[in-house]
């Protein structure tokens, strides 16, 4: 199972929301690129950046960080989201080398949207759905939508997409461990590969994580456990490893 370290942008910044609040933010760091290098160095083998000020605008606000993130860990793959409302911005994010571009609030106010990227770009595109309390999130986490996430995430399975990337918005940042039933029951709903994000606060969660493989979860993102929660990223590894 891929464990993949949380890169958060705002303002240039690496820093850590706590259930997506943009008024509750922990900076960690004002170096991004040597966060990204840190995680690379102890073995991580994918990077999770999100464009905080470009999910809230709907338009790429740290686009030169991530050019300095993507260029400074190499061959590692970055799978990178957060405002991406166009193709021009798709295309851009490829071709500084962005391996997987995650699309959240357009896949769902916009469905034709993800289908034909689906269709221009297969492989490298994945959907960011953002739950609470069974609803998807939208515009970086201010708006409820009426629509399922589980009736959402089969929807984008049909559009083509290469992964669903599943948030329960209540746990994340709050280290309170994450969502296990509504992630295995959104990841048995579809065929489509699953990560797990938000709430990972031990190494117990992880196991618990390594235990959802047979039911479609491939990875978790892990965020402010990594920073401030005294994880090593190496223990984390081995967790999700032998689980």
């Amino acid at each position: 199972m891929l464990l993949i370290p949380a890169i958060d942008l705002k303002n240039g910044q690496c820093v850590r929301l706590r259930q997506g609040r943009m008024d509750d933010v922990t900076v960690f760091s004002t170096d991004p690129v040597s966060v990204a290098k840190r995680w690379v160095d102890e073995g991580a083998q994918r990077l999770h950046v999100v464009d905080l000020d470009g999910a809230v605008k709907g338009s790429p606000g740290n686009l030169k960080a991530l050019e300095k993130i993507v260029a400074a860990v190499g061959d590692v793959p970055v799978q990178a989201g957060g405002g991406v409302r166009d193709e021009e911005t798709v295309q851009h994010y490829l071709d500084v080398g962005v391996s997987f571009i995650i699309i959240g609030t357009k896949a769902v106010n916009t469905p034709h949207f993800l289908r034909d990227l689906c269709l221009e770009y297969p492989r490298h595109i994945f959907v960011g759905l953002d739950a609470k309390d069974g609803r998807v999130a939208i515009d970086g986490w201010n708006k409820l939508s009426h629509h399922d996430v589980v009736e959402m995430a089969q929807h984008c399975e049909r559009d083509g997409v290469e992964a669903i990337i599943y948030t329960d918005i209540g746990r994340d940042g709050m280290m309170q461990g994450f969502n296990v039933e509504a992630t295995r029951a959104l990841a048995k709903a579809v065929n489509t590969p699953v990560i797990a994000s938000g709430g990972v606060s031990s190494l117990e969660d992880l196991r618990s994580l390594g235990g959802l493989r047979e039911d479609g979860v491939v990875g978790a993102v892990i965020g402010r456990a990594l920073y401030e929660g005294g994880l090593q990223f190496k223990d984390c590894l081995k967790a999700v490893t032998t689980a």
